[in-house]
């Protein structure tokens, strides 16, 4: 008899920014007859009062395993992505994914690809970013981008660290570079599937919080960690379609960015906490209540990449946008639905997910 250690991971019921949340379930392996399957392994109730969740006079809620990847931090581990369930099985205010979950069965003929860009700010548990001194501020950014060396990097140790991890847990994971700000970090995700995409998403973030509790060190995910001028942190998506792929031009292109623009506004209430603190026109963004496209241009709201242009318009786009805390859930379901729309109809038409 072998006994396997699942890790139960869920999102809460904080607004406006969810927390991650996980427990350990140990099972045998003869408790799971066809293998260790996400299709398998058993729904496990938790104390909903206590995330927000429920209440204390009905506090069960269910965790409904939906993505299953080994956990690289344990033998004979795999670490298990949960919905949200009430006591009678019906999805949980809190439970983003199943919309996207339902959006992307229906909108499967575009066959979206995406890859997050996910920003993050390494600091100490006084929350004071690696590399600023105790008083005052380190030297002003412009060598700290893509930096080497002491005197330009602070955190290089645990980014690899959690690089490893994400290779070793399966996840598609792209790369990983120094960001403008000192103590500021970036990887990048990507998947042919959006579910998949921001199921890995979710999965690379609770590798980063757990990995970074051996070295004492805080993952900050709030747009604007430092107030002044400094950069803020993004999760930019690069997302494309079969059509931007395969078909392209230069007026599709235009008419999704025409489109997205036009429900700029339905975008940004999603896009994360506190992104009007980034969005501000500085630090390579648009202004938050304006909306902008071009190519090559990463002080837009949408920027055409200049190999998609290279390509006979036929390519990707990037939405830079959403914050670093943001859902990519919520993200995902507002970005495949806009497009759809603009691809289907050509025109500012809405399509209610």
């Amino acid at each position: 008899m072998s006994k396997i250690k699942l890790e139960y991971i869920w999102l809460d019921g904080y607004n406006p920014e969810q927390n991650l949340r996980s427990k350990t379930k140990i099972i045998d392996t003869t408790e799971v007859e066809d293998g260790i399957k996400v299709e398998n392994l058993p729904v496990w109730s938790f104390d909903g009062s206590s995330t927000k969740q429920a209440s204390g006079g009905s506090s069960d809620c269910l965790l409904q395993p939906v993505s299953i990847i080994t956990d690289p931090t344990r033998t004979n581990g795999y670490l298990v992505l949960c919905e949200v369930l009430n006591s009678d099985w019906t999805p949980h205010e809190s439970n983003t994914r199943h919309k996207l979950r339902k959006l992307r069965n229906s909108t499967n003929k575009h066959k979206f690809w995406f890859a997050f860009e996910q920003e993050y700010v390494l600091t100490n548990v006084q929350g004071k970013p690696l590399g600023f001194p105790t008083i005052g501020y380190p030297n002003p950014q412009g060598k700290y981008y893509c930096g080497v060396g002491t005197q330009n990097i602070e955190g290089r140790d645990v980014v690899e660290d959690h690089l490893d991890l994400c290779l070793e847990a399966g996840l598609d994971i792209t790369g990983v570079n120094a960001e403008v700000m000192i103590g500021q970090w970036e990887y990048q995700l990507i998947s042919k599937d959006s579910l998949k995409a921001a199921d890995d998403l979710i999965f690379s973030r609770y590798l980063l919080f757990k990995i970074m509790e051996r070295y004492q060190v805080v993952v900050e995910l709030k747009p604007k960690p430092v107030e002044g001028d400094w950069n803020g942190s993004g999760m930019h998506v690069n997302f494309s379609t079969k059509e931007t792929r395969e078909k392209g031009g230069k007026e599709m292109f235009e008419n999704i960015c025409d489109s997205l623009g036009f429900f700029h506004k339905e975008h940004i209430e999603v896009y994360g906490a506190d992104n009007e603190k980034r969005l501000t026109g500085l630090h390579e963004t648009q202004s938050i209540d304006k909306f902008s496209y071009g190519v090559s241009d990463r002080g837009a709201s949408i920027r055409i990449p200049i190999s998609t242009v290279k390509n006979d318009w036929k390519g990707y786009l990037e939405d830079r946008r959403p914050s670093s805390n943001g859902d990519p859930y919520l993200i995902l379901e507002k970005l495949i639905t806009t497009v759809s729309s603009a691809l289907v109809t050509n025109k500012y038409q809405k399509v209610t997910s």
